[in-house]
């Protein structure tokens, strides 16, 4: 026999007795406030941060990690003056709008911090898979790169056939002026396809 499929929501009702809260379900904030919620990029950070983590971590290391993708640095290279003027911020405002929203469960007093179920929900509003993002861009610039790189050594080739036709050089002087253009379009066609089909 089938188990009757319970949603979150009716579980909730059913164990309305039990002592923890249900998790706030995302039509509980409204999407304005989810976008002015984003709208701060050191909030977004927090997100990414706890994004990769699994039950409470310390603030500290939140704030370190925020400002060390803030200083595009590393956490060991940070100097006390940049770790401050995240982690004032961050502990006096920016965790307990999170937390206000049900985002994260942030224990200001603990400096403690962790993700709750929501944040699954509010990823959608963001670059989610940042590191994916940024290697596809890489590999895309060094595509290109190496496409010009190509076009550069047909260019010179061609040059230096045309070179050696004025000159009258052995083997490439056998070319006619027709034959070298048509050895010339014929090299450039080839890239061009190739390319195309890449």
């Amino acid at each position: 026999m089938k188990s009757k499929y319970i949603s979150p929501e009716e579980q909730c009702e059913k164990d309305a007795d039990a002592e923890e809260e249900c998790p706030p379900d995302a039509s509980a904030v409204p999407k304005d406030e989810l976008f002015h919620l984003l709208q701060n990029e050191r909030r977004r950070l927090v997100l990414r941060y706890l994004r990769g983590t699994e039950g409470p971590v310390r603030m500290r290391d939140v704030a370190e990690q925020v400002a060390a993708w803030e200083h595009d640095t590393t956490v060991e290279q940070l100097t006390s003056k940049q770790r401050q003027r995240v982690y004032i911020p961050l502990y006096q405002s920016h965790l307990t709008k999170l937390d206000e929203a049900g985002v994260i469960d942030y224990q200001k007093d603990r400096g403690i911090v962790e993700r709750k179920p929501l944040a699954d929900q509010v990823d959608a509003y963001l670059d989610v898979n940042p590191t994916v993002e940024s290697t596809d861009e890489a590999d895309a610039e060094s595509d290109t790169t190496n496409w010009v790189d190509h076009y550069i050594v047909a260019t010179t080739l061609c040059y230096a056939a045309l070179f050696g036709t004025v000159m009258e050089l052995p083997f490439i002087s056998l070319l006619s002026g027709i034959g070298l253009s048509a050895l010339i379009l014929f090299l450039f066609t080839v890239l061009t396809i190739t390319r195309l089909l890449n």
